[in-house]
This record gives structure tokens, C-alpha cells and sequence, in this order.
């Protein structure tokens, strides 16, 4: 979506603000020895406290109302019974609506003191992801978040995941531009637009650069490697965009 008015500006803001608050809510929360269903019930209880509706439950029917992804379950991981350990690494991901507004953010974060590697991977794509918004700008090529993304993870000895990547929000989850991808696409020549709403989101990897999805599973994983994730949905403007999903609370 493009926004045109102040008051769709405001309705942004608002349903940002409650994902944002929610993430952080859940990452404050998050602790070895509870269950993924534990966490997810959290998140339920804060979404309906503010009024918002999640997005995956009520678009697509997914068996929870955020996605929460341990180890090597990449995406779209399905909040369960399985406990989660000291060392874990976990993503995140929360989108809700509101008033008709959508917002999307999500991050990866390793439970108690976790591994180098997993540290550097959540670390790593928070730089990604900083690089990448800098370069979506009104009227530059959408290719170049890719190229910035992938000039991170290339520095710090790691993958990029090609066939997961952001896309446009607002009006429903996933709008136009349908894929912005972690990589540089030179065949890509889409620009962004001015006052353009989209989410970005790159996952870095120590080795992967497609994830798998099992036949009638939600799930998104990799057998071998690590994968990790930032996510924000933002307004393109011709200078740094607008984040929508910054938290106004905290929760620590």
C-alpha cells in the first residue's frame, strides 16, 4: 500500500507499535524451560488486550498466533509443547491487524548464553538489516537492500537465505512488491515508490542458502545449518524510511 493520508499514517503506527510491543514482550518473556504453546499463549493474551487480531491465525489459519521457530526450524515454526533449552536459538515473528492494518516485525534471539555462532548470526542480521533499510530509499532500485544485506553477510563469513524475503504490507499481510530479496538480483529493475509500506526482512545463515518445507507442514527449516532473522515494516520516503514497528514499552 501507498499511504496517502495522516489518518492511515496514524492506523500504521498504531497496529506497529502493538507487534513491536509484542516482540518485545515475548523476547522479555522467552525462557528456558517453557513451552513454545506458553509463549504463543502470551502473545494472545497481549494482542487481544490491545484489540489487534493475528495475522497468520485469522489470513491462514496457522494453529497459533505468532510463529515461534526454535534451532533449526527457520520460519513459521508451530507453538507446541516442546520446551524450550538454555542455548536455544528462536525466532520470533509477530504480524497482527487492526482498523483494517496490517504490521509485521519479527527477530531471532538465543536464550540464556548461547554458541558464538548463533550470537554472531543474530548479530549479523540486525547489521543486515540496518544496511538494507538504509538503501530503500523512493526511487532507488529494491534490488539494492539485497546487495547491502548480502555485502554484511558476506563480511562476517556467512549465507543468505534466497527463498525467504520481504514484501509489501499494510492493507493485508503481503501485498506488492511481493519479494524483496536478502540478495542482489540484478535482473530486479522495480523501484520503490514514495510513501510506500513494506516489510524487510533478511535471514542470514552459517551455511544455507534455501530453506525446505516438508508436504502439508507449516514449517520452514534447514537439516544442517543455523538461520536468523530481523524483521521491520516500514514507509519508504526519499530519505531513511519510517519504522513502523518500534516498541513504546518495555517489558525487561
Amino acid at each position: 500500500m501507498s499511504i496517502d493520508q495522516q489518518d492511515e499514517f496514524e492506523k500504521m503506527k498504531k497496529i506497529g507499535t502493538i507487534v513491536a510491543n509484542c516482540l518485545a514482550l515475548l523476547k522479555a518473556s522467552a525462557r528456558a524451560g517453557m513451552s513454545t504453546k506458553e509463549l504463543d499463549d502470551i502473545a494472545g493474551k497481549y494482542l487481544e488486550s490491545q484489540g489487534a487480531i493475528s495475522a497468520p491465525k485469522s489470513e491462514y489459519n496457522f494453529p497459533g498466533f505468532v510463529c515461534l521457530s526454535l534451532e533449526k526450524t527457520v520460519a513459521h515454526g508451530v507453538p507446541d509443547t516442546t520446551i524450550i533449552q538454555r542455548g536455544d536459538l528462536l525466532n520470533i515473528d509477530v504480524s497482527a491487524h487492526l482498523d483494517g492494518y496490517y504490521a509485521d516485525n519479527g527477530e531471532s534471539i538465543v536464550i540464556g548464553r548461547g554458541s558464538t555462532q548463533k550470537e554472531l548470526l543474530c548479530k549479523s542480521v540486525k547489521k543486515a538489516l540496518r544496511a538494507g533499510l538504509r538503501a530503500a530509499k523512493a526511487g532507488c532500485l529494491i534490488s539494492q537492500v539485497g546487495k547491502k544485506v548480502e555485502r554484511i553477510a558476506k563480511s562476517h563469513g556467512l549465507t543468505v537465505i534466497k527463498n525467504l524475503g520481504g514484501h509489501g504490507v499494510g492493507q493485508s499481510l503481503h501485498e506488492e512488491p511481493e519479494f524483496i530479496a536478502s540478495y542482489h538480483n540484478r535482473k530486479d529493475k522495480r523501484v520503490f515508490a514514495p510513501n510506500q509500506v513494506v516489510a524487510i526482512e533478511p535471514f542470514l545463515s552459517n551455511g544455507a542458502t534455501w530453506v525446505k518445507q516438508d508436504e502439508d507442514a507449516w514449517p520452514l527449516y534447514h537439516p544442517e545449518f543455523y538461520c536468523a532473522q530481523k524483521e521491520h515494516t516500514v514507509m519508504i520516503t526519499k530519505d531513511k524510511p519510517y519504522i513502523f514497528t518500534q516498541p513504546d514499552r518495555s517489558f525487561s
